[in-house]
C-alpha cells in the first residue's frame, strides 16, 4: 500500500475537529459606558442636559424607536435603552393637540428612559423640552439620518459594551489575519512578535491582550492602555514599538482569526505533520482555529506563523493542502489498483 513516511497509508482519511477547551464560559460581568463619552464619539448636540448627566451610564447595545410606545403600547419595553426619534415618530406626533402631544411624551419619559435622541437635526416641540426638564431626562439631537445613526450607535455600543476577559498572550496582525499567540511565559512570544514587526507586520498586544466578543462568530483583540505598543524582551527590558519601527508597527485592535500555542519540543512526542485534523481553541462560546507549535532552536518561529497565516486564509477561502494531497493520493490509489 502507499506510504510516506508512515504519515499516510491506504484508507479514506476522515478530517475531525479538535477543540481545546480554553474559555468557554461567558463572563459575567456587566460593562457600561458613560452618556457622556457617547455624546462626544457623534458630536451630539446637546439640547437638555440634566445635572446628573455625569452619573448616567449604558449597559444596553440595542436601541429603541419608540413609535410605538407613543401610540400607547408599552408592553415588553425597555427604559432601559437608548431612545431615537426619526421624521416618522415626530410626523405622527404633528397630527396632535398639544395637550395630547404632551400625554404621549410626558407617558415615555416617565418610563426613565437614559436619553431621547432626535435625528435629522429636527425642531424639537416646546412641550418635549419642558418634559425632559420636568423628569430629568437628556436630550440630544443629530444631523445624521435615523436609520443611519441608529447603524452606527448599535455598532459602537456592541464594541463597547462586549462581554470580555484577558488573556496572557501576544496578538499581532499577519498578512490581515489576527493571530493571537499564547504559551508558558518564557517560550518566545514577544521575541516572535518582534520579528514579525520587523518583517513588516503589526503588532497589536504584547503580554496581556483583551478579548471582546463583540457578536455570534467574532473576535476582537486589543491590548490595556497603560501597556499599548510596549513589549518586554528578556535581557533588553521594555521598549516602545511605535517609537522604534515607526506608527505603521502597531495596530489598536484586530479581529481574532487564528491561535497559535507555542510550547516546548518534547522528543518522543508526536505533532501534527499533515494538518488533517482541524485543531480549535474555544473562546466565550466560539471555536477559534488553532494550531500548535513546537519550539525548538533553530526553528525560525515568525516564518511559520507568517505560513500559519496563509494557510490559515486558504482554508477560508476554500482550499486546503492537506485535503488536496489526499485527494492525490486516493487517485494514485486507485489508478494502481486498477492495473
Amino acid at each position: 500500500m502507499y506510504n510516506i513516511n508512515g504519515d499516510i497509508c491506504s484508507g479514506q482519511y476522515l478530517r475531525t475537529k479538535q477543540t481545546r477547551k480554553a474559555e468557554t464560559h461567558m463572563p459575567n460581568d456587566e460593562y457600561k459606558i458613560p452618556l457622556n463619552k457617547i455624546i462626544e464619539e457623534f458630536d451630539l448636540e446637546k439640547i437638555y442636559e440634566p445635572a446628573n448627566i455625569e452619573e448616567i451610564f449604558i449597559s444596553h447595545s440595542d436601541i429603541t424607536r419608540p413609535g410605538l410606545q407613543i401610540a400607547g403600547f408599552f408592553d415588553y419595553f425597555d427604559s432601559n435603552r437608548i431612545q431615537i426619534m426619526g421624521k416618522v415618530e415626530f410626523t405622527y406626533l404633528e397630527n396632535f393637540s398639544v395637550d395630547e402631544r404632551s400625554q404621549k411624551i410626558e407617558k415615555l419619559f416617565a418610563q426613565h428612559i437614559p436619553a431621547l435622541i432626535i435625528a435629522r437635526g429636527m425642531q424639537i416641540f416646546p412641550e418635549m423640552m419642558e418634559l425632559a426638564e420636568k423628569h430629568s431626562i437628556p436630550l440630544l439631537r443629530t444631523e445624521s439620518g435615523t436609520s443611519a445613526f441608529m447603524s452606527a450607535l448599535i455598532e459602537y455600543l456592541n464594541r463597547q459594551l462586549a462581554p470580555r476577559l484577558t488573556r496572557h498572550g501576544v496578538l499581532v496582525e499577519v498578512y490581515g489575519e489576527g493571530i493571537l499567540i499564547m504559551g508558558e511565559s518564557g517560550v518566545g512570544k514577544s521575541e516572535t512578535a518582534i520579528e514579525l514587526v520587523k518583517r513588516g507586520h503589526r503588532l497589536v498586544a504584547d503580554d496581556a491582550v483583551e478579548v471582546k466578543r463583540v457578536s455570534d462568530n467574532t473576535l476582537i483583540g486589543s491590548a490595556p492602555e497603560i501597556i499599548r505598543h510596549f513589549v518586554e524582551l528578556r535581557g533588553i527590558g521594555i521598549i516602545d514599538v511605535k517609537e522604534i519601527f515607526g506608527i505603521g508597527s502597531v495596530k489598536g485592535e484586530e479581529n481574532i482569526d487564528m491561535i497559535i500555542h507555542l510550547e516546548p519540543w518534547e522528543d518522543g512526542k508526536q505533532y501534527d505533520r499533515l494538518g488533517m485534523v482541524d485543531e480549535f481553541t474555544n473562546i466565550m462560546g466560539i471555536n477559534v482555529p488553532s494550531l500548535t507549535i513546537p519550539v525548538k532552536l533553530g526553528r525560525n518561529l515568525a516564518v511559520i506563523v507568517e505560513v500559519a497565516a496563509m494557510n490559515n486564509r486558504q482554508k477560508r477561502m476554500g482550499y486546503n493542502a492537506a485535503v488536496e494531497l489526499n485527494k492525490r493520493l486516493m487517485e494514485h490509489m486507485e489508478s494502481q489498483l486498477s492495473l
